[in-house]
């Protein structure tokens, strides 16, 4: 009987382990890769075949906003060299990334002054406030602004898309204010973008007054902020500090400029729910948020520690337990 030659039934069995290996792979890697048709002008001729290869591709993922292939970035398709020679700015810019629109001056205008306003608002709010801290701790620019940056939320600064989205509920659903006040209390929620801790009808958010200043001038309709603005009147007749505050503002007017853009409701409602709205303060506030954390390095300061007579104490008591 013939022996078998050495070592051929372990490298049978370890081709065999090896080709189960790459086959779970290319399983895996089908699930999370997207399927695209291929344009025809972008089909490619096999060079071992000189057939034209299949109209379906696998792909990593899809982007339509940027291409940094060839001599130099494109924006939404557009050279950079070109937005540069046509002394475009930063609110142009970001029509192009974020809306994937050439925006009119005064939108690309009202984006570069939505970014001034929200730049910063002091060192006592909360992403400032954390910022500080963490530099104080010694940590480095990045972790500082990230630790300022992952305070905004629902109570500071994220109430962008909650607001936008309200106000374009209640009046495309055809309610008053006065019964979209209603329905809010009803439901029990807060209205976002009403409201501030400091501010009030008697000292008003100058931030706010320049932002419908300039809708009202420059802006084709400004629905959406005609209805906040009378939301705001019953509000504040209940309570002074109850305003349109700068997310609110924010948010209202940007929903009137997607619409002034052209965008429709089920377009608006897809960027509002992916975050672009609340986007604007994030980009906005970072700008202050690095200026604190770089203040701080150039100033030395010191370890930050709440001082005891800041924080109330309210422990039970060892009898109570």
């Amino acid at each position: 009987m013939e022996k078998p030659k050495k070592g051929l039934q372990n490298k049978t069995y370890g081709t065999e382990i090896n080709d189960f290996d790459k086959k779970v792979k290319r399983e895996a890697l089908k699930k999370e890769r997207a399927y695209v048709d291929v344009p025809k002008k972008t089909q490619r001729i096999s060079k071992q075949t000189s057939r034209i290869s299949t109209t379906k591709r696998e792909y990593q993922f899809i982007t339509t906003i940027s291409d940094d292939r060839g001599e130099e970035v494109k924006y939404a398709g557009i050279p950079l060299s070109k937005l540069i020679e046509e002394n475009k700015n930063i609110g142009d810019i970001i029509g192009l990334l974020w809306f994937k629109k050439k925006l009119p001056p005064y939108a690309s205008k009202f984006i570069e002054f939505i970014i001034e306003t929200l730049a910063d608002h002091g060192p006592c709010v909360s992403g400032a406030h954390n910022a500080i801290v963490a530099a104080r701790a010694g940590k480095d620019l990045i972790s500082s602004v990230a630790s300022g940056l992952l305070t905004i939320g629902p109570r500071f600064g994220g109430a962008i898309d909650d607001a936008a989205y309200y106000f374009k509920w209640g009046k495309d659903t055809g309610l008053s204010p006065q019964e979209f006040v209603d329905e809010m209390k009803r439901k029990g929620i807060p209205i976002p973008g009403i409201g501030h801790r400091v501010k009030s009808i008697k000292n008003p958010d100058k931030r706010v007054i320049l932002l419908i200043n300039y809708a009202r001038k420059f802006f084709p309709k400004t629905e959406y902020l005609d209805y906040a603005l009378e939301v705001e009147r019953i509000t504040t007749a209940k309570r002074e500090n109850l305003i349109l505050n700068i997310d609110g503002c924010t948010g209202v007017l940007l929903i009137d400029l997607l619409k002034s853009l052209g965008f429709n409701d089920e377009e608006i409602k897809e960027r509002t729910e992916a975050g672009l709205l609340n986007a604007f303060f994030l980009l906005g506030r970072t700008i202050g948020i690095v200026g604190h954390v770089i203040d701080q390095k150039l100033l030395k300061s010191e370890l930050y520690r709440t001082p005891y007579e800041d924080v109330l104490y309210k422990l039970p008591k060892e009898e109570e337990l």
